[in-house]
């Protein structure tokens, strides 16, 4: 996955009036993918598929999380706080994303000709009941 920033943090002058009012009105999903395919107490396995033109909204991430690419593809990611990312997909590629409980909110748009198809495994923090603690195991 090649990454390539094209909008700095704090620049909204390129923004769609659409994509900053959901961002002002918090239409934020919790949801990693569109279809949770597993969970357990540990991860959860979530599925993308995205036709050209087709978005995932704006989600708020908290938890570090992989996902592999099964088609090449041509994507953007716009960030809360202004950033825009051209991301270049490469099938087969699988890239680690670590979160550790910082949240982060941004969208994914299909900008290219391709179908994107993506599996991402969540990592939920690990809790140990006889002590109260949240751990990671990374």
């Amino acid at each position: 996955m090649k990454c390539t920033e094209i909008n700095g943090p704090g620049n909204f002058d390129c923004w769609e009036p659409a994509r900053l009012q959901e961002l002002e009105e918090e239409k934020i999903s919790d949801s990693l993918g569109q279809n949770l395919l597993f969970e357990n107490t540990n991860i959860r396995v979530w599925e993308v598929v995205l036709f050209p033109g087709e978005r995932l909204p704006f989600r708020k991430i908290r938890e570090s999380y992989n996902f592999t690419s099964t088609t090449d593809g041509l994507a953007i990611s716009r960030y809360a706080d202004g950033k825009i990312k051209l991301v270049q997909l490469e099938k087969g590629e699988a890239i680690f994303i670590e979160h550790n409980g910082n949240e982060s909110i941004y969208d994914f748009e299909n900008i290219g000709k391709n179908i994107l198809f993506l599996h991402a495994m969540e990592f939920k923090p690990l809790v140990d009941h006889s002590k109260g603690l949240n751990m990671r195991l990374l």
